[in-house]
């Protein structure tokens, strides 16, 4: 099992996944990346498990690609359909609660927008921040988040590439628990014992429906934003950008 990513089970019908990618900032490194993979491998291995929750370490959640990997895109070695994931926790047959009590930037706030059940932190950041370095947005960011925000916040944030405290975000209307950061985690831990209560059946059947109308409109998106990226990657502006303004 990865040293960065952590699985544990507080209650036999409950797995936990924790990413703990300090070197890396809760980046996609291939470590966070082959973790997650790995741990979502093991959850759909064992038929006790009912619910998932997962979540960052002090005051990130997850921030998203890597320079070298931003870099492989712009040279044309890589695609972010190349590994899907970014639907790994709609891909999950049970329901999966994203408490997302730190930051969650570009990818890595998609990733999360992408589970059943999503908690925010009043203090943290959330930005799709694709149009910061100058390219168009991935991750299926055009389809998750009109689907969960809404189509005029999810514009502005796509746009102007601006964060968003969590705060902020209530009062723009998002439609899900925005907490202490304190209390995001146990928060999220009580939603899963409710579902763990439900008969697995029955939750993987509603899942399965309540996924229905995301999944279907995912291809089309997903081939629009690939599109865009042939264009949006191959500007020098964009390389120069990636290069000087990551991390700040």
């Amino acid at each position: 099992m990865s040293e960065v990513v952590r699985l544990y089970y507080p209650d036999p019908r409950i797995a936990v996944v924790v990413m703990e990618d300090r070197a890396h900032s809760n980046l996609f490194s291939r470590p966070l990346v082959e973790g997650l993979l790995e741990s979502f491998a093991a959850i759909a291995g064992n038929p006790a498990i009912r619910a998932v929750v997962v979540h960052g370490y002090d005051s990130l959640f997850c921030t998203g690609g890597t320079q070298e990997e931003l870099l492989a895109i712009v040279e044309g070695r890589l695609q972010f359909s190349d590994l899907p994931l970014y639907r790994l926790f709609m891909d999950c047959e049970i329901p999966v609660i994203a408490a997302m009590q730190g930051h969650a930037l570009g990818g890595g706030l998609m990733i999360g927008l992408f589970a059943d059940l999503v908690l925010l932190a009043e203090e943290s950041l959330y930005s799709a921040n694709f149009m910061k370095y100058g390219f168009t947005p991935g991750m299926g960011a055009t389809v998750i988040l009109p689907a969960k925000l809404g189509s005029a916040l999810a514009q502005e944030m796509l746009l102007t590439a601006r964060g968003y405290r969590g705060g902020e975000l209530r009062q723009r209307g998002a439609p899900f628990p925005i907490l202490k950061r304190q209390d995001v985690i146990p928060a999220a831990l009580d939603m899963a014992r409710d579902l763990a209560e439900k008969p697995l059946i029955s939750l993987k059947l509603l899942k399965q429906r309540l996924t229905a109308e995301l999944r279907n409109a995912l291809p089309e998106g997903i081939a629009a934003e690939l599109e865009m990226h042939e264009v949006s990657f191959a500007q020098p502006e964009v390389r120069q950008r990636i290069e000087t303004l990551f991390g700040r």
